[in-house]
């Protein structure tokens, strides 16, 4: 998609606040002087706060200047025109803020005004600077949060031990205590119940959209945690049993689930927290193909690159030894808001997986996060130093990593909905900021990336061969699994917070026979480093 087709989209659904102003000052008879003066301001705060950060903006030229001659203006300005407002002579134009604001002192241009989204107030109730965690501060997350880039309406889907989607993070406002946790599902035949009794997902899913800004004023944790992307709806697709087991099949059949539903719940993002125990090739690796699968039906697939260092082979375990998908690896951010102290972490996989890929993509913080924790859940028990404020729990891993990116990435969705797969990727990639030991991912400047002028990271690369690049489509007659189906859950299987809850039905292979031995499949393990 063009960057002139990219702003047009934006502009659909964001109502140009200068041309609303300018519509209501001129009928109110306010002087045309005063029209640009907000915007004037917020753009004047952007360009001295960030003077590089491209900005769309609307260019008003005087009255007798052409729109050539405004065209000619933006490019020497170092900018593109995307659009044309002839209704008030204006240009729609994509700059560097610090630009923008030199070309509204040229004669010929009569106001430069920022093309602001106009949304409801932002639902953010809390400062970023109070905030307990630091996570959000190093991978600038909380930066767009000011901007109502929140990742709301984005769903992600945690494919993991479950949610405890009944927690107070998990609200959809103050004052609406039902749960973002928009659908639950099973695909774990071992399991009794869609709670997660383990903790690992639950802790997973707060740090992509936890949101203690939704309690009440009053409650002494209020406003102390949050997710990168504190309004994206989840859903909780429990893979493993009781006791967080899960085979790579579990896995696959929750990666089936978000593919089959990803209009239901307008599902853009997969998080993977999780590895295989079984290093294969990902052209023929069965859990690569699904997550490839995902990826070609249009899910960006976030996938933890492991907490094995350098070692030889960390990084040739499924899903995050594939080409296609971003993988994550771990920073510690000592604890602190200052970017400049970041560091990848030792225990943090990298390296080239065993098709010649290097891995991770980029890195994210990793090391001791805190999160929500699972009531009841074995995370507790495992480590009870580990827990803080009551409700939340320390952790660290490559795991804690990935999520953070998946809420980096529904919040450029949100932005940038028709962004694919391969822009959203090229947007992290080419816009990381360099830590000692590798580069770490920033959400400000992935969300502002001119994703036209960049290389598509995933152009050249030959898919699983089981896989269908142009459908996403897999071959289920080369595989040794069928394709799943779902139902409505039923008892424990039903959780109560979410609108709707689903089990798999996935016990035959296509030819109608039972499926092989589950054990012949090979485990994912969850990756939590418990020491960092």
């Amino acid at each position: 998609m063009s960057d002139q087709s990219q702003a047009r989209q934006r502009i659909r659904w964001r109502l140009p606040i200068g041309l609303a102003l300018a519509s209501a000052a001129l009928a109110a008879g306010m002087p045309a002087a005063a029209l640009a003066v907000p915007h004037r301001s917020a753009l004047a705060t952007i360009a001295s706060a960030t003077p590089a950060r491209h900005v769309t903006v609307l260019v008003q030229l005087r009255s007798g200047v052409d729109p050539a001659t405004g065209r000619r203006l933006v490019a020497a300005a170092g900018g593109k025109v995307v659009d044309q407002l002839t209704i008030i002579n204006a240009l729609v134009a994509e700059l560097p803020a610090r630009r923008a604001t030199a070309l509204a002192r040229h004669a010929d241009v009569r106001a430069v005004s920022l093309n602001a989204p106009v949304k409801p107030q932002t639902r953010i109730n809390f400062d970023s600077k109070k905030m307990t965690t630091s996570f959000n501060q190093s991978a600038r997350s909380s930066n767009l949060w000011s901007e109502g880039v929140t990742g709301d309406g984005i769903g992600v889907a945690v494919i993991d031990t479950g949610i405890a989607g009944d927690q107070p993070g998990f609200r959809t406002s103050q004052t609406d205590a039902t749960s973002r946790v928009v659908a639950s599902v099973v695909t774990n035949p071992g399991a009794t119940t869609a709670s997660d009794l383990y903790g690992h997902g639950t802790h997973v899913a707060g740090i992509v959209a936890g949101n203690d800004g939704y309690r009440p004023s009053s409650d002494a944790l209020f406003g102390k945690y949050a997710g990168a992307a504190p309004n994206a709806n989840l859903i909780s697709i429990k893979a493993s049993d009781d006791d967080g087991n899960a085979t790579v099949l579990d896995v696959i059949y929750g990666l089936q689930f978000a593919v089959d539903h990803q209009d239901d719940y307008n599902i853009r993002v997969v998080n993977l927290s999780l590895e295989s125990s079984d290093p294969q090739s990902y052209k023929t690796d069965p859990l690569d193909a699904a997550a490839e699968s995902a990826w070609f039906h249009g899910i960006v697939v976030v996938a933890a690159a492991g907490n094995r260092g350098t070692v030889a082979g960390a990084v040739t375990y499924a899903p995050g030894n594939d080409p296609f998908v971003v993988t994550v690896g771990a920073v510690d951010d000592q604890g602190t808001k200052n970017v400049k102290d970041d560091a990848v972490t030792s225990w943090s996989s990298r390296g080239t997986t065993q098709d010649g890929f290097a891995k991770p993509e980029l890195y994210a913080p990793g090391a001791h996060i805190v999160s929500q924790l699972a009531p009841h859940s074995a995370f507790a028990r495992m480590c009870p130093s580990c827990i803080r404020d009551g409700g939340y729990i320390q952790a660290g891993g490559t795991s804690m990593a990935a999520p953070i990116v998946s809420g980096i990435v529904a919040q450029i969705l949100e932005d940038r909905p028709a962004w694919t797969p391969d822009q959203v990727k090229a947007a992290l990639m080419y816009t990381k900021r360099p830590v000692a030991g590798g580069r770490e991912v920033d959400a400000v400047s992935a969300d502002d990336a001119w994703v036209s002028s960049l290389p598509n990271p995933n152009a050249d690369l030959i898919p699983n061969r089981l896989v269908d690049a142009g459908t996403g489509a897999i071959d289920y007659t080369r595989s040794s699994w069928s394709r799943s189906s779902w139902s409505g859950a039923g008892g424990g299987l039903l959780a109560g917070w979410a609108r709707s809850s689903w089990s798999c039905n996935c016990s035959v292979t296509p030819g109608g026979s039972v499926l092989p031995s589950r054990s012949s499949w090979s485990r994912s393990s969850w990756s939590t480093d418990w020491s960092k």
